[in-house]
């Protein structure tokens, strides 16, 4: 699903310089920094019933969580900059052009639930999480994609944060909207 909203009105994204790179093609870093919390969550899910105290299916929502939480932010900047008519930076809610780290529009915002969503409703259809779960992986992801919206405003790309790629930024981004599903596990223990 990122691969086709990262084809959306490419040329226009290429032309105007704010387009995905390798013609849309994601490469290796990516895959790390997009996957690795996914990955930690899958092994920990498979350790059985109950890991650290915490059940499997808790890993499982989190891992949900996280590519959820990424497809999300996919959705956003790749909507965001192919149809978003006005774009704020996140923390400042001050005029930007699309493609500024940290830039928000309303298209975008409305692609980063319909991407959770979407991917969490997948995820429940194949039995990984249940009914209530598509809520809170929905939500992480949304509130995980703001969040990599404002790292990217404070720190990507600034000074002493040169290690802050956006490989990073996406790793904190999956990391975020995983917690946040621990988080809501928590306070909601009935969702798994």
């Amino acid at each position: 699903m990122g691969q086709v909203v990262t084809k959306i009105r490419f040329e226009e994204k290429e032309a105007a310089g704010i387009s995905e790179g390798r013609g849309g093609r994601r490469g290796p870093e990516n895959v790390w920094g997009s996957a690795l919390t996914g990955l930690i969550c899958a092994i920990l899910s498979s350790q059985g019933d109950s890991f650290l105290g915490i059940k499997s299916d808790v890993y499982v929502l989190a891992f949900v969580s996280s590519i959820a939480t990424k497809l999300s932010d996919t959705f956003a900047s790749e909507i965001g900059k192919a149809y978003g008519k006005t774009t704020f930076l996140i923390t400042t809610l001050r005029k930007v052009p699309p493609g500024t780290e940290g830039a928000v529009s309303a298209e975008g915002t409305a692609a980063a639930v319909l991407g959770g969503g979407l991917l969490s409703l997948y995820a429940w259809s194949i039995g990984l999480i249940t009914l209530p779960g598509v809520g809170i992986s929905t939500v992480a992801a949304f509130l995980g994609c703001n969040a990599e919206s404002v790292i990217g405003a404070t720190l990507q790309g600034k000074k002493g944060f040169s290690w802050m790629t956006n490989e990073v930024v996406n790793f904190f981004n999956t990391l975020i909207g995983a917690g946040l599903a621990f988080f809501f596990t928590k306070v909601f223990p009935s969702v798994v």
